[in-house]
Parts: structure tokens; C-alpha cells; sequence
């Protein structure tokens, strides 16, 4: 696997690996995964954030795993080789509403029938005209989220969320703080759009547990790069059992989102792959990387393992150290 996305520095985690995760998996039998998610926590100390840390460790166990075999990932978990519906996103880069619409725009002409919005800082209603221009542009022909990464107050997201039950969206994402449960509660009861929580790092599978125990979300978000293969999984099943949604969000590098790939052709509460535009910033390092079929939708690879070759001759060109 590979260690960090495109949002962070990666020297924590390499560190938490090195002198945390490393002392405890040596020796240790290269199948004990549940195992090793078991002592995830013990290992984490007092709040040392070791998730993503462990993660990238545990999709490296399942794809030697899937090499042993010679088998695919999706395989093992009991899934099957499918295509995947997928929507396309930008980090928030646009400063009125004539952006965003464009933007909109440039997807559709690229064939993308899937888009969901990060309106950044954007006032409220610069937003509201956001999310009525672009439904008006694309009419039926796009299926539309809208994702404010935390940012709004309880009466901001109110009004948000009443321009997106009038404009069909579906989902609103992270409108508010994850520890703001009353405003989240309220959200809930109140929109017809459902309210999807949380990318948040410390939003892990506990805290999923917490929110869909009382009721307050329409869908949950996990990835890979947070609680690696083994706890997706348990998230995905842990959903599924509420009868609500596990959106798989984007894993950061190119073999994580493979992994996420994986999970999604094994379960059956995810909708989309999160495909982030421009693909530069979380495609690198392989020489097979995932690519939209001519229909517009993403295959899982069926090699063994994670299905992913590395590109050697990048990998060199970008060391700057070797580890050991």
C-alpha cells in the first residue's frame, strides 16, 4: 500500500508505523488482520491517531493475501468483478456562483452524469444560487451532493438544505461540525435530502455506530484510507444492518482507492466511487492506475491481490530516502 493522500504530509504516520505498528506486527502471521484491527486501539494509546497509520498496514496484508491465492481482493471478500457509478468533484476553487455553474458544465461536456460540490467559503447566497444554477443547466441529466466540509452554522445549513430538497440533491454532506448533534438531529428531521456523515478523520467507525444508534443520518462516509479494508467492511455491514448507505469516500493515492474499489464491488449499500478532479493530486506511483470505461463507469481490476503494478521508474525518480 502506500502511505498519504493528497490533502497531508505523511511523516506522522510513517512514524506512528515505524515506532507503533511495527514492533507489534513482526513475527505475526501475515493473515491475523481481525487481529490486528482488534488491537488498534490498545495500540493508540491516549488519543494518538493511529487509524491512518494502520490503514494503508491492513490493505497491505489483503492484497498479499489475494497474492497468495492469486486471487482478487473483491474475491476473497465475496464480491464479484462489476462496474461502478461514480461523480466527479473539485476541491472548493470557485468565488461565485457562475463557477460553479461553469464547472458543472465542463463535467457534463466530459461525459460525467455525477457531480458533487464543494462550495468552499461561499456565502449562503451565492450557494443557494449555486445549487439552483446548476440544476437548472444540467436538468435531470446529473445526479447532484453538495458537500460544506463542516462549515456552516445550524441556520445556514437549514437554508442550504432547504434549496437542496428543492432542487432534488442527493445527499448533503458534512454541514455542520460532527459534534454538533443537536444541529445534526434538527438537519435530519427537517430535510427531506439526506444528511451524510462524516469525513471527518476522527468520524470512525464508533462514531458511525453512535449517529445511526440515534437515528440522526440518512448515509454514512467511509474509506479505506481511514479504516483500511477490515473496517470498511464492518462499517459498510454495520450500515447495511440500518438499512442506510455506506458512501465510500476518495482514499487519497492510487492504491488505496483500489482498495476502496474492492470493498464497493462487495457490498451492496454504496452508490458512487468519488473520482476528484484533477486526477493528478491522488493518481500516482502505478502503471496500471483506474481509468472510466467508455460507459462512464469505473471497473474494479482483477489481478490478484489489490489488481495494481507499481511504476518502478516513478517510484525512483521521487525517492528521497530509503527507510530501514
Amino acid at each position: 500500500a502506500f502511505i498519504g493522500d493528497q490533502a497531508s504530509d505523511s511523516t506522522d504516520r510513517i512514524r506512528i508505523i515505524n515506532e507503533i505498528i511495527i514492533p507489534k506486527i513482526i513475527n505475526m502471521d501475515s493473515d491475523n488482520r481481525e487481529w490486528l484491527w482488534s488491537e488498534v486501539e490498545n495500540m493508540s494509546g491516549h488519543g494518538l491517531p493511529i487509524y491512518s497509520s494502520w490503514a494503508p498496514i491492513d490493505v497491505a496484508l489483503w492484497d498479499l493475501a489475494g497474492k497468495e491465492v492469486n486471487k482478487p481482493i473483491f474475491s476473497l471478500i465475496g464480491g464479484r468483478k462489476i462496474e461502478t457509478n461514480l461523480y466527479a468533484t473539485f476541491p472548493p476553487r470557485h468565488n461565485t456562483a457562475i463557477g460553479f455553474i461553469q464547472e458543472a458544465q465542463q463535467l457534463i461536456d466530459e461525459g460525467f452524469s455525477s457531480y458533487k460540490i464543494h462550495p468552499g467559503s461561499l456565502n449562503i447566497d451565492e450557494t443557494v444560487k449555486v445549487i439552483e444554477g446548476v440544476r437548472e443547466l444540467v436538468g435531470n441529466k446529473m445526479t447532484l451532493m453538495l458537500d460544506r466540509n463542516h462549515g456552516y452554522m445550524l441556520s445556514e445549513a437549514l437554508k442550504i438544505g432547504e434549496a437542496l430538497d428543492a432542487n432534488d440533491f442527493y445527499w448533503f454532506e458534512d454541514p455542520v461540525k460532527t459534534s454538533n448533534i443537536r444541529a445534526i438531529k434538527r438537519l435530519h428531521e427537517t430535510l427531506t435530502t439526506p444528511i451524510n456523515m462524516s469525513d471527518a478523520a476522527t468520524f470512525l467507525i464508533k462514531e458511525a455506530a453512535n449517529f445511526l444508534g440515534l437515528n440522526i443520518v440518512g448515509m454514512v462516509r467511509g474509506t479505506t484510507r481511514k479504516l483500511g479494508i477490515t473496517g470498511l467492511l464492518k462499517l459498510c455491514a454495520m450500515a447495511e444492518s440500518f438499512d442506510i448507505n455506506c458512501e465510500i469516500g476518495l482514499a487519497g493515492n492510487s492504491l488505496m482507492n483500489a482498495a476502496n474499489l474492492h470493498v464497493i464491488s462487495s457490498v451492496s449499500n454504496n452508490t458512487f466511487y468519488e473520482y476528484w478532479r484533477p486526477e493528478h493530486i491522488h493518481q500516482w506511483g502505478v502503471s496500471n492506475d483506474i481509468k472510466i470505461n467508455k460507459n462512464g463507469k469505473i471497473s474494479v481490476n482483477d489481478l490478484p491481490g489489490l489488481g495494481m503494478n507499481l511504476d518502478e521508474d516513478w517510484i525512483q525518480f521521487h525517492k528521497i530516502q530509503t527507510l530501514g
